[in-house]
């Protein structure tokens, strides 16, 4: 019986398991991939927006050799942070479901079973895409995920999207020799784009390096073409990949299966208590990225690190009161 299990070995996971250790809880973090799954899925020469310091968590300092860290050096911190704290982490292990009540939920993985007073959730939404719901989506040609140019020098590329995502990908592609034509639904480039990245894109689209479609919609992915609408009307042209950049989603199916609510229309954000992220299931709370819903752009790494004291203080908190 663990005091706290933590669904989810992200950064976020981590320090709420962290400060379990702190208080002296017994904890367990598993994961359905390998530690920081998602930062490992970033793109291979991906810049993170936010300073290293503001990246640290667990008291463990974060040096890198510019004010931004890089992927790589990322990784390296948070496995040394791991490395530091000897967190018991089940790696490759999926959560199946949750079941039971406060003080005694059983948590079934598709290896083993576990049982624990708590349950937190800290399962971000990064390996979820958005879908576009469109014929042809499932074509190998089609990644909603992307790592490095590479793979498409001298191809014929459609970046759908254009936030930050799809930016960064579009301007690396064009370096890289690339054919880059942006699909857009919006009328022009996020207004959130980095502010050291949309004059650029903006430049290459007005001289005419990369084609932008703005306005437009994909209709049909080819195996060879894409159909997309735009307000001139229905266009096909050549095509050899396609990266969807879309957008990332919460594993609703999986959040409500444990009986987590969100709100129905708008953004489908999580519903829970913020002052001490408690969900609407008593006993397990919510923590980092998924607690926004849709709203992926609401919480960071940098703005998600006191849901830790928020959740481990509640428990202490309610043991204290029971103690009495």
């Amino acid at each position: 019986m663990f005091d706290i299990i933590i669904v989810g070995a992200g950064p976020i996971g981590m320090t709420v398991g962290i400060e379990a250790k702190k208080k002296g809880l017994s904890c367990l973090i598993i994961e359905k991939g390998m530690l920081v799954n998602t930062v490992y899925r970033f793109p291979t020469n991906m810049t993170f927006f936010s300073t290293s310091k503001l990246l640290e968590i667990g008291e463990v300092p974060f040096i890198s050799h510019q004010d931004k860290p890089t992927r790589r050096e990322a990784l390296e911190y948070f496995r040394r942070v791991q490395e530091a704290w000897q967190l018991d982490i089940r790696y490759y292990e999926c959560v199946e479901d949750v079941t039971g009540e406060p003080g005694d939920f059983k948590i079934t993985t598709d290896a083993s079973t576990y049982a624990a007073r708590h349950v937190v959730i800290a399962t971000g939404f990064y390996d979820y895409p958005h879908l576009m719901h469109v014929p042809g989506e499932d074509l190998p040609k089609v990644k909603h995920f992307y790592d490095e140019p590479h793979p498409y020098v001298g191809q014929k590329v459609a970046v759908i999207g254009a936030a930050n995502s799809g930016c960064d990908v579009a301007l690396e592609l064009y370096h890289k020799g690339a054919g880059v034509t942006m699909i857009v639904r919006e009328g022009e480039i996020g207004r959130r784009v980095k502010y050291w990245i949309k004059p650029n894109i903006e430049n290459r689209i007005k001289e005419g390096s990369i084609t932008a479609h703005f306005n437009s919609t994909v209709q049909e992915i080819g195996e060879k073409t894409i159909t997309f609408n735009t307000p001139d009307g229905q266009k096909t042209i050549e095509n050899d990949f396609v990266l969807a950049m879309t957008g990332y989603e919460p594993d609703f199916s999986f959040l409500k299966k444990i009986g987590i609510e969100k709100e129905e229309t708008g953004l489908q954000m999580l519903i829970y208590n913020d002052d001490t992220h408690l969900s609407t299931v008593p006993g397990i709370y919510l923590a980092g990225v998924v607690c926004g819903g849709m709203k992926t752009n609401k919480f960071f790494i940098e703005n998600a690190k006191d849901h830790a004291e928020k959740i481990v203080g509640d428990i202490i908190g309610n043991a204290k009161n029971a103690s009495v």
